[in-house]
């Protein structure tokens, strides 16, 4: 996308990922679920963050992008399901979608938090995916946090369809 683009950072965290898309000249706006993160995040990035959860989107046509970087991989099939429909609503026809899960199979509970792992083959099994987007790229990549080397990501760009 080309700086000046809209892009939502979908779950932001400490908002390294949004202050990084400032600095390369986009417009961001930027969410996260946890008020600590919120307030984190807006002092690192001078933006105002909204505290929102995912199930709460509700924009239509408004972003050229969302990154959703190891955001939405806390929600289960079904919560997952709704929000790729908002996600899809929320970017502008042949607009793209950025999201990464953990690479596996598995639905669990891990520190008090649940996750959902991908595979290429699981992210298929999601009817909706064919329906409202065009898989661009997917890739595997290797955690880089230390004591992490076990761990492998699954990225995937998305376009939305018409």
């Amino acid at each position: 996308m080309e700086p000046g683009a809209r892009i939502l950072d979908f779950g932001c965290g400490s908002g390294r990922d949004t202050k990084y898309f400032l600095n390369r000249g986009y417009q961001v706006d930027a969410i996260d679920g946890s008020d600590k993160l919120v307030k984190l995040a807006s002092e690192h990035t001078g933006i105002t963050i909204k505290q929102t959860l995912f199930q709460d989107l509700n924009s239509d046509g408004m972003y050229d992008g969302i990154w959703a970087c190891a955001s939405i991989l806390h929600l289960n099939q079904e919560a997952l399901t709704d929000v790729f429909y908002k996600m899809g609503k929320a970017i502008v026809p042949k607009g793209i979608l950025y999201v990464s899960f953990k690479y596996g199979t598995d639905e669990l509970f891990r520190d008090g938090r649940y996750y959902i792992d991908m595979t290429e083959e699981k992210l298929k099994s999601f009817s909706f995916i064919e329906e409202l987007y065009v898989v661009l790229e997917e890739w595997k990549s290797v955690d880089v946090r230390p004591g992490r080397d076990n761990e492998s990501w699954l990225n995937i760009i998305l376009q939305r369809k018409n």
